[in-house]
C-alpha cells in the first residue's frame, strides 16, 4: 500500500511539473521560422506573467527589432510605437513606448545574460520595465543583476540569430525584422 501511495505521488508531481513546464513555453515566429521560449516565473514572476499577457492578447504582433547590435542583442517589444501595423507606428520612437500597463519592478536575479537568455529592457531607472525585452546573441555579464533576464531560447537561435543589424554603435534599423507572432504553446 505504501508502494501504491509513494508511486500515485511520483506520478501526479511529474504530471504537474509537465504541465507547469508546458505552461511556460512561448513560440516567437518570425519570417526565418520559429523560436521556442521557456519563461522562468520562479525568477521573474511579474514579467513572466506581463510578458505572456502581452504575447497572449496578440500585442507583440508585427512589432519591430528597432535596435539589433551585432554580436550583443535584439530588442523589440514596444507595442505603442513599434507595432508596424498600429497607425501609432513610427520608427523613430520605436524603443521609447510601452503598453497602457504601470511599470514594472525590477527582479533582478542569479541568470546570467549569457546568449538566448531574454530579458526586460528598460530606462535607466530598474524599475521602469513594461513591455519592451529584448535577446542575446552572446553572453553580456554586464547585464547581469542590472535587468531583469525571465526567460531563454530553447529552440531557434539560429532564427534570432537571422535578425537584420542595425548600425553597429546605436543598434538603429532601418526596414527592421518584425515578430510575426508571439503566443503561450
Amino acid at each position: 500500500m505504501k508502494k501504491f501511495a509513494f508511486f500515485s505521488i511520483l506520478f501526479f508531481s511529474l504530471l504537474n511539473t509537465h504541465s507547469l513546464a508546458k505552461e511556460n513555453i512561448m513560440i516567437l515566429k518570425l519570417k526565418y521560422g520559429e523560436v521556442v521560449l521557456e519563461l522562468y516565473p520562479e525568477k521573474a514572476p511579474n514579467h513572466v506573467k506581463r510578458f505572456k499577457k502581452l504575447s497572449d492578447e496578440g500585442k507583440y504582433d508585427n512589432v519591430v527589432f528597432h535596435r539589433v547590435i551585432d554580436g550583443f542583442m535584439a530588442q523589440t517589444g514596444d507595442v505603442k510605437f513599434g507595432n508596424s501595423s498600429s497607425p501609432d507606428f513610427n520608427l523613430s520612437l520605436a524603443g521609447t513606448g510601452g503598453s497602457d500597463l504601470p511599470d514594472l519592478k525590477a527582479e533582478f536575479s542569479d541568470i546570467a545574460h549569457s546568449r538566448g537568455i531574454l530579458s526586460a529592457a528598460r530606462s535607466a531607472d530598474p524599475n521602469s520595465a513594461n513591455s519592451q525585452f529584448f535577446i542575446c546573441f552572446e553572453s553580456a555579464p554586464h547585464l547581469d543583476r542590472q535587468y531583469s533576464a525571465f526567460g531563454k531560447v530553447v529552440k531557434g537561435m539560429e532564427f534570432v540569430d537571422m535578425i537584420k543589424k542595425g548600425d553597429p554603435n546605436s543598434g538603429s534599423v532601418s526596414d527592421p525584422d518584425k515578430i510575426i507572432s508571439l503566443r503561450s504553446k
